[in-house]
């Protein structure tokens, strides 16, 4: 028999020692280092208005954020999730690129699109023959609320789209049958079977915009003070370390709340007749029909995919000629100003590569030991599991602190920074232990059980049994930890070296920077960014075949 189907409580213990060790010293540890130091500080006041001001404006914009998601997103869930419809493929992964795009591509796409040099602005200036840019939508809450939606659409499509895709349409049916309406089959029969998802959906899109940093900085400007954002300015701008640690603690206890929630509360919908996949989609019939898919796909088109192409536009054409050009890609590669500091965006492009390399690694190893020792369903596995979620919800900006407080000499040693993978594993590693436990969960203990009579051992059983049905979630997990690495922009701004900038870091540095050759290398880079993100979405999508009717 298989060392894997013996002793569950002493396995369990044995493989979560690895990952509760590396979530214990590089996660708690800091943050408790960040949190005692903040306690210890004299420097600053905590008073009930500082605190409440960013919480308010931070429940607020999330809690409108996630409305205006759900407004888009549930339209397009029912559309994909009922109908097929040319392109929906593509259009599927093309709507799930955004949420996977580092922030600061995300950023420099709005700022292509209705930025003050932006397509938008340019069209209108031309054609009513104004002088000023007439949309100022950048720095606005409107754009927080914007960027809000475009990342977190794709999550609403795919955990509503496959619930409604998975729904048994004869109790639909049956309910029309009985005298029921369009929308009382919708409200008594559908809604309350996508309950789940879509709470499910709604806490996972709240819990993102809760913690937001990077979009409200780059996208609202430091005047919008969520808690994060107040966090990084009384941290770095106002040295007030115990106001930014009383922050901190309330951003941790929310974004814990938020997902024992979705964990307790949510889940996909299961249909109650076995079913093909695929078997209650369909092409529109109607001319209505086609209306709403037209109208759904048209909607997405504008909001998730106008920036991208609108980014993507503006690295290939001058902004000072308007010609085709590829000026800004061949600049990555020239130092101006001959300056001894200077790093080319291309040596960036591969700090950021191998920095991703190096952290995904260290994600699928401990996300793997996670995913076996989760498998045993005992008290101390659900707790260690919901240790490995909580970096989710933690200040990007105080974990970053909380490293260099605690690992200080490492941080500043020279040569490459070894911090950056750890922080950056510790963000991907979640997503890859939910990638691989429904996977692990598909296995029969009698595979192993029988390659073990045969006379194999464990590690023979692991590599050769359930390592090959293993691949494709791990290779999936894989891809998510190396996009989240590679964009990861919040603990970066802290760990990263000034001769060791990663790429996310680089578009940051020239989007501040005056001048349109500045301006065209940070599309150049941004459009780089979203070329390797959408190979690595490819990839997974050619890996999960489940998602090919969304």
């Amino acid at each position: 028999m298989s060392w894997f189907n013996r002793r569950p409580t002493r396995r369990a213990l044995v493989l979560w020692l690895l990952p509760l060790g590396f979530v214990a010293a590089f996660f708690f540890y800091p943050l408790l280092k960040f949190l005692t130091l903040a306690g210890e500080s004299g420097a600053g006041a905590v008073t009930w208005l500082a605190v409440w001001r960013p919480l308010r404006f931070t429940l607020f914009q999330a809690g409108l954020s996630t409305l205006l998601t759900l407004l888009v997103g549930l339209p397009a869930a029912f559309v994909f999730g009922r109908f097929d419809f040319p392109g929906k493929r593509l259009l599927s992964a093309l709507t799930t690129l955004p949420f996977i795009l580092p922030v600061v591509t995300a950023a420099a796409g709005f700022n292509a699109l209705i930025g003050p040099n932006g397509w938008l602005n340019l069209l209108m200036m031309q054609i009513f023959g104004l002088e000023n840019p007439p949309i100022t939508l950048l720095n606005t809450l409107a754009a927080i609320l914007l960027g809000h939606v475009f990342y977190n659409t794709a999550i609403v499509i795919r955990l509503v789209g496959s619930a409604w895709a998975g729904l048994d349409l004869r109790l639909e049916h049956a309910a029309r049958v009985l005298g029921a309406s369009p929308w009382q089959a919708l409200k008594e029969v559908t809604l309350p079977l996508l309950r789940p998802a879509i709470f499910s959906a709604t806490m996972l899109v709240f819990l993102f915009d809760f913690t937001s940093f990077g979009v409200v900085l780059m996208l609202g400007g430091p005047q919008f003070a969520t808690l994060e954002v107040e966090i990084y300015i009384q941290t770095l701008q106002m040295l007030n370390l115990p106001l930014a640690g009383v922050l901190s603690l309330i951003q941790l206890g929310f974004t814990g709340l938020f997902i024992v929630l979705s964990v307790r509360l949510g889940g996909a919908s299961v249909p109650l007749v076995p079913r093909l996949s695929g078997e209650g989609i369909r092409r529109p019939h109607s001319a209505r029909e086609w209306l709403v898919v037209l109208g759904g796909v048209l909607t997405l088109a504008g909001l998730l995919l106008s920036p991208l192409l609108a980014l993507v536009a503006r690295s290939l054409i001058s902004l000072e000629s308007g010609n085709l050009t590829l000026v800004y890609y061949r600049e990555l590669f020239i130092n101006r100003r001959q300056s001894l500091f200077y790093v080319p965006p291309a040596q960036a492009a591969l700090n950021s590569l191998l920095v991703a390399v190096l952290a995904t690694g260290l994600a699928l190893l401990l996300g793997m030991l996670a995913a076996y020792a989760a498998r045993e369903k005992t008290g101390l596995s659900r707790a260690a599991e919901a240790a490995l979620m909580l970096p989710l919800g933690a200040s990007a900006v105080t974990l970053g602190l909380g490293f260099i407080i605690t690992y200080g000499k490492l941080a500043g040693a020279p040569g490459f920074p070894v911090l950056l993978p750890v922080a950056h594993a510790l963000a991907g590693l979640p997503f890859v232990l939910r990638a691989l436990q429904p996977a692990l969960a598909s296995i029969p203990p009698s595979l192993g059980q029988a390659a073990a009579v045969l006379g194999a051992s464990p590690w023979r059983v692991w590599r050769e049994v359930d390592l090959p049905i293993l691949s494709r979630a791990a290779l999936v997990g894989g891809v998510f930890a190396f996009t989240i690495s590679l964009g990861e922009f919040g603990a970066t701004t802290f760990l990263t070296k000034p001769d060791f900038p990663t790429l996310p870091i680089a578009v940051y540095r020239y989007l501040g920077q005056p001048g349109a050759l500045n301006y065209g290398q940070a599309m150049a880079m941004a459009t780089l960014l979203l070329l390797v993100c959408a190979a690595a979405l490819l990839v997974v999508e050619n890996q999960t075949p489940e998602n090919r009717n969304l």
